[in-house]
């Protein structure tokens, strides 16, 4: 497989509950149900957690932030029966320490916040460009 494919297997553990194990062999369980994410809000931790981590990964070099929080929101719209989601909107609350590591640290949050939307996020960038989805049916 190349380096430049991502992947997932799912796999069903029940009626609407499911499990997605990632090459490393990392899982998480989630579906409609009680106590699981559903595949929307793994979509809104996607993109929350796609830019977290590019703040986080430079802003970490410097010193470690005493508050590290970022919310996920959608618009969840109906489109004749079809559903989606839009005005994808995150929200930062960052707090570093009060000395010259975190003064640096904070100072670079709106920018690190900008280029990840604009150029690092791979999540992000993929929602708000057309993306080609396929699928292909195998029966045993």
């Amino acid at each position: 497989m190349s380096e430049d494919i991502r992947s997932i297997e799912l796999t069903r553990i029940a009626e609407n509950h499911y499990r997605a194990t990632a090459p490393s062999g990392a899982s998480i369980e989630f579906g409609r149900g009680e106590g699981l994410m559903t595949p929307v809000e793994l979509l809104l931790a996607a993109v929350a957690g796609c830019s977290s981590i590019d703040v986080d990964t430079v802003t970490s070099r410097h010193t470690e932030p005493t508050k590290f929080d970022v919310s996920a929101t959608a618009d969840k719209i109906d489109e004749d029966g079809a559903s989606r989601v839009d005005n994808v909107h995150l929200d930062f609350d960052l707090a570093f320490p009060d000395d010259e590591e975190g003064r640096k640290a904070d100072a670079r949050i709106e920018r690190l916040v900008g280029l990840s939307h604009d150029k690092y996020c791979t999540v992000s960038r993929t929602v708000e460009h057309p993306t080609k989805v396929d699928f292909s049916i195998r029966r045993d």
